[in-house]
């Protein structure tokens, strides 16, 4: 097995001739002098073993391993140590570190320790698994939560069972739900994803289901629909939550049958495919509240994968910084500038209330706006805090813009439900139902009220 080895000795040429050893033998190596540098490395990469000596310049190594492990806690550490510091590493490994040798040691001795510690740990890549943990290539992590959800998600994607994927607003839903495809074994078809929040209702039907030529004014010609697009392969329903009652009612006809009938036909079409959903809504309220039916909920939620917030997994944060940073600037084709520490140190402790998708905004608007080789503490602060008054997402804008639009009508009208529905040229049952979505209370717009 290949691993990432993060190797920490003040003695620059043991450094070298072990760097050189593990390089030869297949490993990737990040070789530092210090446990400070140790972990300014950790900071920003992922890596799968540390071998580090005992006695250093500073923090010595038995404190690295503290530290570390409460990091990284199933990170494997491998102290190297004088003959009498022996009691002192046997004590070490009573206390979690994985194993130690005695300088002078053999090569082959180390590079056996270090396969039984990605061995032990699941860590590295052999030569038969790394094509296929490229599924989950585009989840940047190191964080034990999200370890053991991809593991579940891994679990899942070898059936075919519906899964709803729950998490806040920019959390990575959407990315969760790729790589569930891309492990599965519909990975060869389509994956087709559909933002039930950000298509008008009138035109989500069509659009999903698809349509007859001359089924409707404006359908010049036939159109399929993305459920049908998605046959064989898997259909991803992001904010499941918006999607109407009245289109609820065919999704799960589509979900019970296997069958689809496009707006304006007179057969059905059976199609194969897994439903994966997401929401960031509770649910289960909006089932008590009659927005939701409780049917398609448990067609949905035959498995659950709770997605943790940016908040939850801040061992991350300086990965996806990194990796957001060489993704812009190979965009832009300049080179990528480093991140200083103790903009690193503000980024971790951050609130993230727009989680991934917010962090990423902030680490474009640093690259795009840094001129020199290091992007600073105070740039990071400036873009923070001005992400945080950014422009919203296409569907937070239109929700937003249709409670305005539908107060602004409730007012106009004093609360005449009938006047206003006409006005939206909409019929009362469907402008009752836009009401509802936003917990608008008409006779709050009555005179006097």
């Amino acid at each position: 097995m290949s691993a990432c080895v993060l190797l920490v000795d003040d003695d620059p040429d043991l450094l070298k001739l072990v760097s050189l050893r593990l390089l030869a033998s297949g490993h990737r190596v990040e070789a530092v002098a210090s446990a400070e540098a140790a972990l300014n490395v950790l900071a920003v990469r992922r890596v799968d073993v540390v071998v580090t000596d005992w006695r250093l310049p500073g923090m010595d190594g038995l404190a690295l391993f503290e530290e570390a492990r409460r990091r990284f806690p199933s990170l494997p550490v491998i102290m190297l140590t004088a003959f009498g510091t022996v009691p002192d590493a046997v004590e070490a490994v009573g206390r979690g570190v994985f194993g130690y040798l005695v300088k002078p040691f053999d090569g082959r001795d180390l590079l056996a320790k270090i396969q039984q510690a990605l061995q032990a740990s699941g860590g590295g890549a052999s030569d038969t698994d790394t094509e296929s943990e490229l599924w989950s290539r585009g989840v940047i992590t190191r964080s034990p939560v999200m370890a053991e959800l991809l593991a579940q998600t891994r679990m899942v994607a070898a059936t075919d069972a519906s899964v709803l994927i729950r998490g806040e607003s920019g959390s990575g839903k959407e990315v969760l739900a790729r790589a569930l495809h891309q492990c599965s074994p519909r990975s060869a078809a389509a994956f087709v994803a559909v933002n039930c929040g950000a298509i008008p209702e009138n035109l989500l039907e069509s659009e999903l289901f698809g349509h007859e030529k001359g089924a409707f004014t404006g359908a010049a010609l036939k159109h399929q629909g993305l459920v049908v697009e998605a046959d064989g392969g898997t259909l991803f329903l992001d904010e499941i939550g918006d999607m109407p009652l009245a289109l609820q009612v065919k999704l799960l006809r589509v979900l019970q049958d296997r069958e689809v009938r496009p707006v304006g036909a007179s057969r059905s079409r059976s199609v194969n495919l897994r439903v994966v959903s997401a929401t960031h809504r509770d649910l289960e309220a909006m089932m008590r509240e009659g927005l939701f039916r409780e049917d398609l909920f448990y067609r949905l939620n035959v498995v659950s994968l709770p997605l943790p917030s940016l908040s939850e997994r801040r061992e991350d944060i300086p990965l996806l910084a990194q990796h957001f940073l060489t993704q812009v600037a190979r965009r832009y084709g300049r080179p990528a500038p480093a991140i200083s520490p103790d903009a690193l140190e503000f980024l971790a402790a951050s609130r993230w209330p727009g989680n991934v998708r917010q962090l990423a905004n902030v680490i474009e608007q640093c690259c795009v706006l840094c001129a020199g080789p290091l992007v600073t503490l105070s740039q990071v602060q400036k873009s923070v805090s001005e992400e945080a008054v950014t422009i919203p997402s296409l569907a937070e804008a239109r929700r937003q813009f249709e409670r305005e639009y539908l107060e602004r009508l409730l007012r106009l009208t004093g609360g005449n439900v009938a006047d206003a529905a006409r006005l939206a040229e909409r019929n009362r049952t469907e402008f009752y139902r836009l009401l509802q979505r936003h917990d608008l209370v008409p006779a709050l717009f009555q005179p006097g009220e």
